[in-house]
């Protein structure tokens, strides 16, 4: 199944909702980053949300950044969407040991922790990007970014994600939704939307008996009339280049591009998204010194 976001709104108008399927984007974070089961869930579950929240931007050059500090063992979890949703990211301590709720449920909740806050960074090209933040309650992520839009943007929201697990740690189905509800919804309509979230349940148990990104919004908002705004294919994209490196060099600033030079007489940088490895030798280094 190809990842996809799709995007609808109810023909009353009053819904709108975006979906997603990213088996393969989750997949190739865990690759990349070699992700121990633990990091694989909690990362791909705010990939998946960073995707649809990115490509929910009016701004066409906007971008993303979706951060959860829990002040659990996997330290900071951090994804950043551009405005199709392609979306790149990491989790600061990825070989978190196995922790489980009950057999085959992994505590997504305890491994990110409740101690911190989740922030979402809008860059929409403007001067200053928009920064919302709240107060982490559950770690388990969809909820505290149901919470986030209800508190920050006082958008009452239903959400859910998932990522499952195949015995070889590998990702068999990875996806999730986002519903909210425009001004003037009925208390009926909340009512019709929570009995769709419970009629469907788990949403990668969903995926893994061939539900697609589509067939996910249909299921949840069965009782209303569906309109298909947007369908379009998302996966996990670096835009790191050497380019981008040489220009976070240079704006070290003469004196510390000169101290690294006396001390290390080179400079090899790891992209935080990618791992991709960066190697600049003395000669490269002077020049880039000689150039500013």
């Amino acid at each position: 199944m190809t990842d996809e976001i799709v995007r609808a709104i109810t023909g009353d108008g009053m819904v709108k909702a975006a979906a997603i399927t990213g088996r393969g984007m989750v997949e190739r974070a865990r690759g990349i980053h070699k992700l121990l089961p633990m990091a694989t869930a909690a990362l791909g579950r705010t990939l998946l949300a960073a995707s649809m929240m990115g490509d929910m931007l009016k701004e066409e050059r906007g971008a993303l950044t979706l951060q959860i500090k829990g002040g659990g063992p996997l330290g900071t979890i951090l994804a950043v969407s551009d405005c199709e949703g392609n979306v790149r990211g990491y989790v600061q301590n990825p070989q978190v040991e196995l922790m489980e709720k009950q057999q085959g449920k992994l505590d997504v909740g305890a491994a990110v922790g409740l101690d911190g806050t989740l922030t979402v960074i809008k860059d929409l090209g403007l001067k200053e990007p928009y920064v919302g933040s709240i107060g982490l309650f559950s770690g388990e992520i969809a909820d505290d970014l149901a919470m986030y839009f209800v508190e920050s943007e006082q958008v009452p929201t239903a959400c859910a994600l998932g990522v499952l697990l195949g015995l070889d740690q590998s990702v068999t189905s990875a996806g999730g939704y986002i519903i909210q509800l425009l001004p003037g919804a009925s208390e009926d309509m909340i009512s019709k939307i929570e009995a769709g979230v419970r009629a469907m349940g788990p949403v990668s148990h969903a995926l893994a008996e061939g539900m697609d990104a589509e067939g996910l919004l249909h299921a949840v908002l069965r009782d209303f009339e569906l309109e298909i705004l947007e369908k379009h294919p998302v996966e996990y994209r670096c835009y790191c280049s050497r380019d981008r490196v040489s220009r976070a060099l240079i704006s070290m600033g003469r004196q510390e591009l000169s101290e690294l030079i006396a001390e290390q007489g080179q400079a090899e940088l790891t992209c935080q998204f990618c791992d991709q490895v960066y190697r600049f030798s003395r000669e490269e280094l002077e020049q880039l010194l000689a150039d500013m």
